[in-house]
């Protein structure tokens, strides 16, 4: 089975020269979602557990995975890859004169492992339609007298 990577073709201006003309880029349209009953599902058929074993197992990661970056651990996800709990802070002036206070943004970096970069090497794309565009923003505010109907 042919599997390609979707994607679509937007203009966009210059933040720094708004009166240049735009470029186009790509961007890609994902084909859909998986869930984590979907992934049981599909384990389920390259394995021998059943998928409410496999479910409850991927709940359990969950779990595990977040008190694990609530304690300030890395988790190491073999091939996959590795998260951990970065922050954001100003600057102070000493080491003495810096507290938590000064913290003002956690965040999750995940950094891929060899088996998902893998999964970049030899994609094949496709382009489609974009699914949102200028032109249907500006037609819904017409039939709607301006009011937005996206949120």
């Amino acid at each position: 089975m042919a599997r390609n990577v979707t994607y679509s073709v937007s203009p966009r201006i210059n933040p720094r020269d708004k009166e240049a003309a735009p470029k186009f880029y790509g961007h890609v349209q994902a084909s859909g979602d998986i869930d984590i009953r979907e992934m049981s599902e599909r384990i389920q058929q390259t394995c021998t557990v059943h998928k409410s074993d496999v479910f409850a197992v991927l709940v359990a990661l969950e779990d595990v995975i977040t008190e694990a970056l609530k304690s300030g651990e890395i988790v190491r996800l073999g091939d996959l890859g590795t998260l951990q709990i970065g922050i954001s802070s100003k600057g102070a002036v000493t080491e003495e004169d810096f507290s938590d206070a000064l913290i003002h943004k956690a965040r999750i970096n995940f950094r891929p492992g060899s088996a998902l970069m893998g999964a970049l090497t030899n994609l094949t794309f496709a382009k489609v339609k974009p699914r949102y565009t200028k032109e249907d923003k500006e037609n819904s505010e017409e039939e709607t007298g301006g009011e937005d109907l996206t949120a």
